[in-house]
């Protein structure tokens, strides 16, 4: 009976550490987007909770079955300013559990996000939010978004679950949120890459950002690369290749193992730019107040604008 227990004892160390050499072997893209077939499989899984993020009218006409409408509204700090927001910034931890919860979301969910028509971006700030909140490692993108779910042949609803509230412990968020005085700290520090995640045009100082009557800064912040929110996914919303993403980093003068700090307008954009650094496994930091905060500021706070340079 000894030697049975010591067998068992060993065939369960075996299957752990497989178990543990599997997980250690899996790339982060592994964990961090999953295919439709996938969602198809896991759909009525206990503990999934589906994340639908779009137009509300989009929402309302079709979605995957199960899915709760969430917008940034319900899990970032949004204020206005002159005509429209120009704020987003994250919340208290005690009012992010609450709001959370109130989405269905448990300490053992497991979370799927994913995007209606083009609402690539702010699908990715709530994939970042929930990281933020320490749920990271329970949460995945839909690849494709809805547009892949309907092309693969899925079905939708419109039916609208009630809503039940989920049971989540005290928030722990992780340090993945800096400030200006950060990236300007760091402006010139090895290892750390600032990028800017707004469209070419605007870092190039060919468009000023804003709104009307309160126009940003034009240019860029001093010494930040460009790489562009859009650039992450192809025509079908579809996340590229590692290889083709790899390349995109390496272009803009990324280097292997740069902290990545990203800004855009107001920090929704970025998180599209930093959703693709994380796939290749770069650590990734969010300027929170962005252009917007960063415009704000005193020419401490310097901005290259390449319309102003000199040329030969």
């Amino acid at each position: 009976m000894r030697y049975r227990f010591a067998a068992l004892a060993c065939t369960l160390a075996l299957v752990a550490t497989r178990a543990d050499a599997q997980r250690a072997s899996t790339s982060p893209r592994d964990n961090m987007l999953v295919s439709t077939s996938w969602l198809a499989q896991h759909l009525r899984d206990p503990d999934l909770v589906l994340l639908h993020v779009g137009d509300k009218s989009e929402y309302q006409t079709k979605h995957i079955e199960g899915a709760r409408f969430i917008e940034l509204a319900d899990i970032a700090s949004m204020s206005a300013m002159g005509s429209g927001v120009n704020t987003l910034e994250m919340l208290a931890p005690d009012t992010l559990r609450g709001r959370l919860a109130a989405l269905g979301i448990s300490d053992r969910s497991r979370i799927i996000v994913y995007y209606g028509s083009d609402w690539v971006s702010p699908a990715t700030r709530v994939v970042f939010t929930l990281d933020y909140a320490g749920l990271g490692a329970n949460t995945s993108l839909l690849d494709g978004g809805m547009g892949a779910w309907a092309r693969d042949g899925n079905q939708v609803t419109t039916a609208v679950r009630p809503a039940k509230a989920g049971t989540l412990s005290a928030v722990r968020t992780k340090p993945i949120v800096v400030d200006a005085d950060y990236v300007r700290a760091h402006l010139e520090k090895p290892g750390v890459s600032i990028v800017d995640a707004r469209a070419a045009a605007l870092y190039d100082g060919l468009s000023t950002g804003g709104m009307a009557d309160h126009r940003h800064k034009t240019g860029h912040v001093a010494g930040a690369k460009s790489i562009p929110f859009t650039e992450g996914t192809g025509d079908k919303l579809l996340w590229k290749s590692t290889e083709d993403l790899a390349a995109l980093f390496a272009k803009a003068g990324v280097q292997k193992g740069d902290t990545i700090v990203a800004y855009c307008h107001l920090g929704q954009q970025a998180t599209a730019t930093l959703f693709a650094a994380r796939l290749l496994g770069y650590p990734v930091l969010l300027y929170d107040g962005s252009f917007e905060d960063w415009s704000r500021r005193s020419d401490e706070y310097r901005v290259d604008n390449p319309q102003k340079k000199d040329k030969p």
